[in-house]
């Protein structure tokens, strides 16, 4: 019996106007944040600046953040999140989807660029990506369950 060769996740912090990517190896030994994209969120551009990023990689998760509030009950931009889920799963049929809480991403990732020592605008123009490094790693660190939206992978 062969087992499935595991490959590497890129993780999306979906925003309105711009959306960080982190990416980790196929032994989760290396998350590094990416570039962010800026632009509309349900942009085409969107889905091929993903799509780029995947040809550079060997991946086989896509792992979005699910915004919820504190008390786990889905957050004001959920359904829009939920539609670039589905629009990723459409996109990209052989990859698996997978929505990850992303409470409280943005504060750590606020203190892990202070921390590197990025500041104000610098800080700002890389704190989606940092998000988005840290939904993967408290993904990777949490078991790497396949969804905790409630209804499975998107």
């Amino acid at each position: 019996m062969t087992v499935p060769r595991r490959k590497g996740v890129l993780a999306i912090d979906h925003g309105t106007k711009r959306t960080g990517f982190a990416a980790v190896d196929a032994l989760r030994i290396a998350t590094t944040p990416l570039e962010p994209f800026a632009g509309a969120a349900d942009s085409r551009a969107l889905l091929e600046h993903v799509r780029a990023l995947l040809e550079e990689r060997d991946v086989d998760t896509l792992l979005v953040g699910w915004p919820v509030h504190m008390d786990g009950r889905p957050g004001a931009r959920a359904a829009e999140v939920e539609r670039f889920a589905a629009a990723l799963a459409n996109a990209f049929p052989a990859l698996r989807v997978v929505r990850y809480d992303e409470r409280l991403t943005s504060k750590a990732a606020e203190e892990l660029l202070r921390d590197a020592g990025h500041f104000g605008r610098d800080a700002r123009a890389r704190r989606d990506s940092w998000s988005a490094l840290v939904l993967l790693r408290d993904w990777i660190a949490s078991g790497e369950p396949a969804s905790s939206a409630g209804s499975g992978d998107a």
